[in-house]
């Protein structure tokens, strides 16, 4: 029987693929047989090395994608070295922390630029690639905070709302097309955005007093979840946004 689960001769492009869940989706990617270009405003050689120690091929793309122009460029490598763009995985993300009140112009135009205009401007030039083939799986990268407010985080939640209905909107247009566009949403997760905090005692206890899972997720708990939304075992899934949460949307 074939696995629905494999991914060998597909090619992906993860963004923020150096750290934290870019780099555990991007490893779970080549472990199911897909091969990568790695994106990140740092070069992501600890990525590329555990991918090629998996037997699979990854080349790493330096740039800041606080703007769209380095996009066409990324793809066209994309599809140079390996010949199609098969998956998009819309990561890439930033966080500015700081009471609405006192929330300043500059950090609202980079989070919302990083974090959503990228998202569409990405899964645009890819998609046009993808059109021409009739196939393609994008996954942009949500949050809790696409269906909650949050708290100092302003921008990040309304960047993460977007994101949401980015998937939605280009679900809407691109199905028929072959392509599926979702999104994952996860929770808590002990990452770099989420450093302060996990060394706040007081908001560390509250968040894990409410995660029926009793702890915060890790890398890895997406990596799985990403092979699946880019495997065939998804092609009837589209527009969806997969919470990833331990439970705290339940509590």
């Amino acid at each position: 029987m074939k696995n629905p689960f494999d991914l060998a001769g597909k090619t992906a492009i993860v963004t923020g693929a150096s750290r934290g869940l870019g780099r555990g989706m991007a490893i779970g990617l080549a472990g199911a047989g897909a091969d990568l270009i790695l994106v990140d405003r740092d070069e992501a050689t600890e990525t590329s090395e555990k991918i090629h120690a998996l037997g699979r091929k990854a080349i790493t793309i330096a740039t800041d994608l606080g703007a769209i122009t380095p996009i066409p460029s990324i793809v066209q490598k994309s599809i140079e070295s390996f010949g199609k763009v098969d998956i998009l995985v819309n990561n890439a993300g930033t966080i500015r922390r700081t009471p609405a009140v006192d929330y300043s112009e500059k950090d609202w135009d980079e989070v919302m630029a990083v974090n959503s205009k990228t998202v569409f401007f990405f899964s645009q030039a890819v998609g046009r690639d993808m059109m021409k083939r009739k196939y393609g799986k994008i996954i942009n990268i949500a949050s809790l905070l696409s269906f909650q407010g949050g708290i100092l985080v302003p921008a990040y939640a309304a960047s993460k709302g977007a994101v949401a209905q980015i998937t939605k909107a280009l679900a809407n247009e691109w199905a028929q097309h072959g392509i599926n566009i979702n999104a994952i949403a996860p929770g808590y997760m002990a990452t770099d955005n989420t450093k302060a905090l996990r060394e706040d005692p007081v908001r560390s206890k509250a968040i894990l007093d409410r995660i029926p899972a009793g702890r915060w997720g890790t890398p890895e708990d997406l990596a799985d979840v990403a092979v699946f939304l880019a495997s065939s075992a998804s092609d009837y899934i589209n527009g969806h946004v997969l919470v990833v949460d331990g439970g705290w949307m339940a509590r």
